[in-house]
């Protein structure tokens, strides 16, 4: 089984499309792929509980079909901070509670995608963050950086911090998110020299044929 947790240099940058992607590349390639958002905050109440529009997305993407709950096993209303987000609605954000979902889904797969919530170091509770969940997990990390002023510093930073973490930076994804930044080529080819993990793709957002921009060692 093999897998890896999406992060991304900032909320907003596509980590979703991404990771949608990706498991739509690795179904292309004939494996059979599923993803989690393990904590989602900005969910909508229905009749079946709270639902996370991403990670619908994530559960469509996936097989085999999967209970929602174990795609996201924590999902708040608020769109806010997750750790401000449980603390309002009285929940304690439990890693075990989401390495079981994990290991779960990882049973039944060939390659398992997380994505992770906001960046790299965004809190889940009083005294873990993001980082703590993708050591819990155990896997390698891609970088989502979203092209846009201000990116390089961004990712240089999360790619250091990742590595601080003892954790493998795979490689990162470059995703022209801001269609007016300028010498848009030149922002992706000085992080390539810089970062020191391959680039796995440079898509625009919205881009439909994911499987063309997407090169990744299986």
């Amino acid at each position: 089984m093999k897998g890896w947790f999406i992060t991304g240099t900032d909320t907003g940058v596509g980590k979703t499309f991404v990771t949608v992607g990706l498991l739509r590349y690795l179904s292309e390639c004939g494996l059979l792929a599923a993803g989690m958002k393990p904590i989602a905050s900005g969910c909508e109440r229905t009749p079946d509980g709270l639902r996370n529009d991403d990670a619908l997305r994530i559960l469509e993407a996936s097989a085999p079909e999967l209970p929602y709950e174990l795609v996201n096993p924590y999902s708040f209303k608020p769109p806010i901070a997750p750790h401000i987000a449980a603390a309002k609605a009285g929940v304690m954000i439990d890693m075990k509670t989401i390495v079981d979902s994990f290991d779960a889904i990882r049973s039944q797969v060939d390659c398992i995608v997380v994505e992770g919530v906001g960046g790299w170091e965004v809190p889940v509770s009083e005294d873990a963050g993001m980082p703590d969940l993708a050591v819990a997990l155990g896997l390698p990390v891609i970088l989502v950086v979203g092209i846009r002023l201000g990116c390089i510093n961004h990712a240089l930073l999360t790619a250091d911090a990742v590595r601080a973490r003892g954790l493998e930076l795979a490689g990162w994804v470059a995703n022209q998110v801001d269609m007016a930044v300028e010498e848009e080529q030149a922002v992706i080819e000085a992080l390539a020299k810089r970062i020191g993990s391959p680039m796995l793709g440079s898509i625009r957002h919205g881009q439909q044929n994911f499987s063309e921009a997407f090169s990744l060692q299986l």
